[in-house]
């Protein structure tokens, strides 16, 4: 299986699903809530619907799973792969139009994210990654070059420095405030959707403690992204975050490290 070509297909899929989100962000819109309270807009389905039928074309025949059709994926296939997909992540941010919003693409194999995109339409900014290949960002904003930028995580604190932390935007945490003093000085940087991860990627911030639930397609793209970019994205057991039991949607207390062992 060829990753590059696939993360450059998987790139311009997350892109043209991007396009269909801004065409509603850029107009009024209406919210509806699911059955677990979380938000929902015409924006989530219509990039759903550009994902699934992009995928689908590849070839492979890998199945799907993604947020808005979790009745439509039937398991991962022989060779233990499949695509997770959240087709708007960070809907609130969304609805409060600050641009803090993604795309997320990533493709596991025996439970592991082999390759990730994240695109992030309103700021113009994509993440990509895959194993083999590295982990690079890409700005397309008029007057942006648009090529691959390689990189890679700030590496660990120095003794007496103070960490930079990313802090999620929309859901704050009680079990935050007890971690952040045993960790010592530091300055939070805020951050909606899975560009938390992607800011520890590319060097912008030092740890992202996630003490709150997410699930698996929150955090599969951004996680390739990291490891590519010499991260690390563990429980508060130290264990890697794993995607080997999808029927599990909901992940664990995670830490994403910028540093290595």
């Amino acid at each position: 299986m060829d990753l590059t070509t696939l993360l450059d297909q998987a790139h311009t899929i997350a892109l043209d699903a991007g396009t269909a989100i801004m065409s509603v962000y850029a107009r009024d819109f209406s919210v509806e809530e699911k059955e677990d309270k979380s938000p929902l807009t015409e924006a989530d389905q219509a990039a759903h619907n550009v994902i699934v039928a992009g995928l689908n074309a590849l070839p492979g025949g890998i199945p799907v799973l993604s947020e808005e059709d979790e009745a439509g994926f039937s398991g991962p296939d022989a060779d233990g792969r499949y695509w997770l997909v959240d087709p708007l992540d960070g809907t609130k941010e969304f609805i409060k139009r600050n641009g803090e919003f993604t795309v997320n693409i990533a493709l596991i194999e025996h439970g592991k994210p082999v390759l990730g995109v994240v695109v992030a339409p309103a700021l113009e900014v994509s993440y990509l990654a895959a194993q083999g290949v590295g982990a690079f960002k890409v700005e397309w904003a008029e007057g942006k070059s648009g090529e691959r930028t390689p990189i890679r995580v700030a590496g660990t604190p120095t003794e007496g420095a103070t960490w930079r932390v990313v802090g999620s935007r929309s859901h704050p945490s009680p079990d935050l405030a007890d971690w952040l003093e045993k960790l010592g000085r530091h300055d939070m940087v805020p951050m909606g959707s899975s560009l938390k991860l992607c800011l520890i990627a590319e060097g912008a911030a030092d740890v992202y403690p996630r003490l709150g639930p997410t699930c698996l397609w929150d955090t599969g793209a951004a996680h390739a992204v990291v490891e590519q970019a010499g991260g690390r994205v563990e429980t508060l057991e130290g264990q890697v975050l794993s995607y080997a039991t999808p029927s599990e949607k909901l992940n664990p207390y995670f830490i994403v490290w910028g540093h290595g062992r």
